[in-house]
């Protein structure tokens, strides 16, 4: 187990030639390799810089790069333009789909004794570790995982094993573990390297994956004092340390602990991004242990148009909206259907904000009807825009008509914490 590469810290901004001069300097460690597979996210993870990374690693293998497969979990399948955006002069031919209803396999099995000690009793069932296919039986030499670790609301720090068993997972993988993160506590998860669900990973991991010839390619990505968007961290390695290390910074630049409460929260989704409150909602969870009790959250997001973003959860969405944890476990009781997609559950409960604040959600493309049937309150989108213009907002507090808002321009690139909601 090594690490083949580590640079960062709260300052560092590096640069291209950094970048690839750290790639170069972990993947000549590696010896030569005949047929690499690359697993970087897809276009929800756009600021990750994994597709610069993508694109280093096709230049530096050529020929021997064989396929690239966008750990999509249940994301949709990446468009032609957003390959383009992303990834680069990287080949467009050798993008592969992942079809997380049909494309896996099954590597081993995580037993419920594990997942219920874990739980503290809120859960007892298996786990399967699926991965797709072409991981155990496509051949390669060297899998890239490339992420950005980052705070994340179901396993408390987002990629590592991640983006192998629910990037590249199957359904009941990513339904049950989703759910366990969901009834174990979100807050008592986010920004947290070590959690429920990672146990439940780095299990299957130990257990069942180490034939696998997994590299992690970790960044750490934040604004500077500029507002630019800068990689503050790379960390590429075989094992949990790569993991741990990026974690261990990523809580440095990406968690503001803050000394009061939000009272009036306004959070921009870039429509490029954010298309659907199942990633909308980072808006939501990001936000939630920094917001007071009655505050509100106002939504600015243009370029949603749907809930779900794979049909039969978006229905499951519109039928029971984010009703809260006890609604919701109830009607997992009540619903095969629901049950059969623990992941809907999950998102439904960590979309809630429980009763205790107000979401207003302001979407380009969803009517008030839609909105409200979820439990949401309605925002006219223009009107809301024209009195929190986000070109003139700064990230942070900011005075709007002599009312005091938090503005945060995007949710997925970190965590706000009220200290003493976080410490409790």
């Amino acid at each position: 187990m090594s690490l083949y590469f580590a640079a960062g810290s709260p300052t560092t901004e590096m640069s291209h030639d950094d970048i690839r001069s750290g790639l170069h300097t972990a993947l000549e460690q590696l010896g030569q390799r005949k047929r690499v597979l690359a697993v970087p996210p897809d276009f929800t993870r756009m600021h990750s810089e994994a597709g610069l990374l993508t694109e280093m690693a096709w230049q530096y293998y050529g020929e021997h790069m064989k396929d690239v497969l966008p750990a999509l979990g249940t994301h949709k399948p990446m468009t032609d333009q957003e390959i383009a955006t992303m990834y680069g002069a990287t080949p467009r031919e050798l993008f592969r789909v992942h079809d997380w209803r049909n494309d896996v396999v099954t590597l081993g099995e995580v037993p419920g004794s594990f997942l219920e000690q874990v739980s503290e009793g809120k859960v007892n069932y298996t786990w399967p570790a699926q991965v797709n296919k072409l991981l155990r039986d496509g051949g390669h030499d060297l899998i890239l995982s490339i992420g950005q670790v980052v705070p994340h609301e179901v396993v408390g720090f987002a990629n590592y094993n991640k983006n192998i068993f629910v990037g590249t997972g199957g359904s009941i993988g990513i339904h049950r573990s989703h759910f366990l993160g969901a009834v174990y506590g979100m807050e008592r998860m986010m920004g947290r390297a070590d959690t429920p669900v990672r146990r439940v990973l780095n299990y299957a991991s130990e257990h069942f994956a180490t034939n696998l010839p997994i590299v992690y390619v970790q960044t750490v990505m934040a604004k500077n004092a500029a507002g630019k968007l800068v990689m503050r961290g790379l960390y590429i390695g075989d094992d949990a340390e790569c993991f741990e290390r990026a974690a261990a910074l990523s809580l440095q630049v990406n968690f503001l602990m803050m000394d009061r409460e939000i009272h009036k929260a306004v959070v921009f989704l870039d429509p490029s991004e954010f298309r659907s409150t199942w990633l909308g909602n980072k808006s939501v969870y990001r936000t939630r242990m920094a917001l007071a009790d009655d505050a509100e959250l106002i939504v600015l997001a243009p370029g949603v148009h749907e809930f779900g973003e794979d049909k039969a959860i978006d229905a499951l969405i519109r039928k029971y909206g984010y009703c809260g944890t006890p609604r919701t476990l109830q009607a997992v009781q009540e619903d095969p259907q629901l049950a059969g997609n623990l992941s809907a559950a999950a998102h439904l409960i960590h979309g809630s904000s429980e009763g205790r604040f107000r979401i207003r959600y302001c979407p380009g493309h969803l009517t008030r009807q839609e909105v409200e049937s979820v439990h949401f309150e309605f925002g006219d989108l223009k009107e809301m825009l024209a009195k929190y213009r986000p070109e003139t907002l700064k990230d942070g507090w900011n005075v709007v008509d002599g009312e005091e808002i938090f503005y945060i321009s995007n949710p997925g690139l970190g965590l706000w914490a009220y200290e003493g909601r976080f410490r409790n």
